[in-house]
């Protein structure tokens, strides 16, 4: 998946007017869960990801811990929206992150994140052990 698509993609799935809208989604989910993951798994889960978006993750200050309060009010700063709004963002574009990254790597990353993060993993179609 190139650039365009994936933020085509992120902003259907957003229904988002902008591009300009869907990228700051973009950047705030993915700047902030490459925040919460180890180094090592948010620049293998960058790896597939389209150069322009996995600067996002691989740029990140890996290996803080917070809980998943906090990473939705990481990503409602960030994107200058509302949690509720903050909390859609991060499910859908982790949706889509589980259509593009294998199978394997992307169970890597769900298994690094506590059991308070299962909301984010909602619009997933991948059930996890």
């Amino acid at each position: 998946m190139d650039y365009s698509d994936f933020i085509g993609q992120v902003q259907h799935r957003l229904e988002l007017g902008t591009q300009g809208k869907t990228v700051r989604a973009i950047r705030a989910t993915l700047t902030t869960l490459g925040e919460r993951l180890q180094e090592g798994e948010a620049t293998d889960l960058a790896g597939p990801l389209p150069m322009e978006i996995d600067w996002y993750l691989e740029n990140a200050e890996s290996g803080q811990r917070f809980d998943y309060d906090e990473f939705v009010s990481r990503v409602a700063d960030r994107a200058s929206v509302e949690r509720n709004e903050a909390n859609f963002y991060g499910q859908s574009i982790v949706s889509l992150l589980a259509e593009v990254v294998p199978e394997g790597e992307f169970r890597q990353v769900r298994q690094q994140l506590p059991e308070e993060y299962d909301p984010l993993f909602e619009l997933v179609g991948v059930e996890f052990d």
